[in-house]
């Protein structure tokens, strides 16, 4: 039974494919966490807002309401944090203008706070993992897009309607993979949708001159290689693989050089491709940092995997509320 004097708070996190309810207190510990599937093809918005509803009831029976300081939210964008509103995402197909912010505060009598998915996930890294103790750092999601949160003098910031930090969209060179429909893109060459691209490139340049490729022999193949197979294959040493991954390292140097250029953060957090892959990306952003980042702004910025890995998803949420009512005093 959870302490009648202890107190809480909740996280809902909101994907296309599953959804989760996190229960914890202040100091991160999460004490229960319930998972379901999202099934957007078969049910809308009120049915599965109405199963959240039905699980942090259930959690309310083991942890009195009395306890409970606020609810946070992590969800994809686009979204507006300030009305508390969802913005038809792509991977929540009928998520249109839904007010989710007052409908869980008139259901619990709490406040309630959004945040987008990477901005969620850049408070937890702040407040728990790699970037903890720091008041300027970047998160970078490198996973199957390009997506970052900014905490900037110890706070989050969202941009004037929650588009900041979409370092993405940027454009890092005239052509190349297409990423954020955007060729050329930041996150072109670096996510796993962007480094798929890149390597049917570079395979299918290579078979055409008769050089072969060991992890993709044939044509026929390479419209089935991702980011790990680049990435197993480049640990065992093939070549394509390896030239993959430079092209996708060097202007991920270049994006973080730019970053570091404007922002001038202590630390910057890279998660998902980059963490599981750190020594195979480390080479070729030290190389190309030391080319164009400015020194003394280098000099003070640590770049770090992400620390909190495949579990990120449970915390990021319960971080938005715990950041909303620690740090922003409302």
């Amino acid at each position: 039974m959870g302490s009648v004097s202890e107190h809480f708070y909740i996280g809902l996190d909101i994907g296309g494919t599953k959804c989760a309810v996190v229960i914890g207190n202040g100091d991160f510990t999460i004490l229960r966490k319930i998972f379901f599937e999202t099934s957007t093809d078969r049910r809308g918005y009120v049915e599965i807002l109405d199963e959240f509803k039905t699980h942090i009831d259930t959690l309310l029976l083991e942890f009195p309401k009395s306890g409970l300081k606020r609810i946070g939210i992590s969800c994809g964008g686009p979204l507006d944090s300030v009305k508390g509103e969802i913005y038809s995402p792509p991977n929540l197909p009928g998520w249109d203008n839904v007010p989710i912010v007052r409908i869980f505060e008139e259901a619990y009598g709490v406040p309630v706070s959004i945040q987008n998915d990477a901005n969620a996930c850049a408070l937890a890294e702040w407040l728990m993992g790699a970037g903890k103790g720091t008041r300027n750092m970047i998160f970078l999601t490198f996973g199957t897009g390009m997506g970052s949160g900014l905490i900037l003098n110890g706070n989050l910031y969202a941009g004037t309607n929650d588009l900041g930090g979409e370092v993405g969209h940027m454009r890092l060179a005239d052509s190349g993979p297409v990423g954020f429909g955007k060729a050329g893109s930041f996150e072109g060459f670096c996510s796993g949708g962007g480094i798929a691209q890149l390597a049917r490139t570079v395979v299918l340049e290579r078979l055409g001159k008769n050089i072969p490729v060991g992890f993709c022999p044939t044509a026929e193949l390479a419209g089935n290689i991702d980011a790990k197979a680049v990435a197993i294959a480049a640990l065992q040493g093939d070549e394509a693989a390896l030239e993959i991954i430079r092209i996708s390292g060097e202007y991920l140097g270049r994006g973080l050089a730019i970053l570091i250029d404007l922002l001038n953060p202590q630390c910057i957090v890279i998660g998902s491709i980059f963490a599981r892959n750190e020594n195979l990306f480390r080479p070729h952003i030290n190389r190309i940092l030391e080319q164009e980042a400015i020194p003394l702004a280098l000099e003070v910025c640590k770049i770090v995997p992400a620390a909190l890995g495949d579990t990120i998803g449970d915390y990021a949420a319960l971080c938005v509320a715990i950041y909303e009512n620690k740090y922003c005093n409302n």
